[in-house]
């Protein structure tokens, strides 16, 4: 998994998921004037409350981390587990609602018994938690603030050339004047001891491009440079990858186990 890809709304569901194991801990429900030595049962003892609270919000942080940590998520039904973790999340916020409302159940209606326990300060705790927790899933696609990367890559101290290749304006690179063997630089193309002939053109030398690293914004695709249409891999923001070539608005980057593939969409990378 890579925990550079993770985003801040990610942060933050996982913090409303450590908040609510905590909770699950605590009182489930609050019995006024009780004395200290009542044994006021945890919400893991109340099966309503673990399955649709407690479990249904740490399954939902699960899958909402590991759909977005790892680079390719396995699928429920051919739909990616994003979905499934927002769904969940809602629910378990839904639930703890209600059995903040009706903590006892609906048992304190049964025979006239009258007024029951009220909540705990582990089901106001969940409550606080899964509603976080929803928000930021449902929140986190539509808000740039949590979209960005978790974890900031750190900036590397120099852009590293490829393999073969050779630095900006040297000999090789496709910047620079060369002259040929027994030329003069500056006379790109000159035989052996030969001089510049009157109305002959000089070669054109390529577009100046210098390698350098960048990092997406968010996750986006990288298409093999034979023109296939399936990505080879997918580009995780918070990570920097080398861009090696430009052709047009798109640029050949090379990934960190040396796959090279075409950039499409550059719009608003992060330089290096």
């Amino acid at each position: 998994m890579n925990i550079r890809s993770l985003t801040r709304g990610d942060g933050v569901v996982i913090g409303a998921a450590v908040l609510l194991f905590i909770a699950s801990f605590l009182d489930l429900y609050s019995i006024e004037g009780a004395s200290d030595s009542v044994d006021i049962p945890s919400l893991w003892a109340s099966g309503p409350v673990l399955l649709s609270v407690v479990l249904a919000g740490l399954i939902a942080a699960a899958l909402i981390v590991v759909a977005r940590g790892l680079p390719q998520a396995p699928k429920v039904a051919g739909l990616d587990l994003a979905p499934f973790g927002v769904a969940f999340a809602v629910f378990a916020a839904w639930s703890a609602l209600g059995n903040v409302f009706d903590p006892a159940g609906g048992v304190d209606n049964f025979g006239g018994s009258g007024d029951g326990p009220d909540a705990g300060i582990g089901l106001i705790l969940a409550l606080v938690a899964t509603l976080v927790m929803a928000a930021a899933a449902v929140a986190t696609p539509l808000v740039p603030a949590l979209k960005g990367a978790l974890v900031p890559a750190a900036r590397p101290a120099a852009p590293q050339q490829p393999y073969g290749a050779q630095p900006p304006g040297g000999y090789g690179y496709p910047g620079a004047q060369q002259a040929s063997f027994g030329g003069q630089p500056g006379q790109p193309g000159q035989p052996y001891g030969g001089q510049p002939q009157q109305g002959q053109p000089a070669a054109a030398p390529a577009p100046d491009f210098s390698p350098f690293w960048f990092a997406v914004p968010v996750p986006r695709p990288l298409f093999p440079e034979d023109g296939s249409p399936t990505p080879i891999a997918e580009l995780a923001p918070g990570t920097w990858y080398l861009a090696v070539e430009q052709r047009g608005q798109a640029l050949v980057a090379q990934t960190q186990d040396g796959r090279r593939g075409v950039l499409q969409d550059t719009s608003g990378i992060q330089r290096g």
